[in-house]
């Protein structure tokens, strides 16, 4: 896995990078440790300019092995947008995990069904 991380409108410190290469371990068992897999993370400030506090911003772009993943997060403590981002994108990835497994189990049992003669298709005449 390539990890990118960008930011903006804030300094890019260690403890930073360290927190949130920490928070994506969880990420990286996910989706198996492949190296094809780049992620792109973004760090920053919405904007300067509110009445009160900071807004942070927390992004994550996945792309790699057919998958496009995205998740966005915003609260007032930058620790807090990352933990949120992280638990929004792993959501993703079972999510997308749990789609393909249906996916293979319909289209086994639809295969099942035709070679059985269940499936509506064609001519009952015709022998195979």
């Amino acid at each position: 896995m390539n990890i990118n991380i960008k930011t903006s409108g804030i300094t890019l410190t260690p403890a930073i990078t360290e927190y949130a290469n920490k928070r994506l371990t969880k990420l990286e068992k996910l989706l198996g440790g492949d190296p094809s897999y780049m992620i792109d993370l973004e760090l920053g400030k919405t904007s300067g300019h509110h009445q009160k506090g900071d807004i942070f911003r927390a992004e994550i772009h996945i792309v790699g092995k057919g998958k496009d993943l995205y998740a966005a997060e915003e609260d007032s403590d930058l620790y807090a947008a990352i933990d949120a981002m992280k638990d929004e994108i792993v959501r993703e990835v079972r999510a997308s995990k749990g789609k393909r497994l249906s996916l293979v189990r319909r289209s086994g049992a639809r295969v099942k069904a035709m070679v059985k003669g269940l499936w509506p298709w064609g001519s009952k005449d015709v022998k195979i």
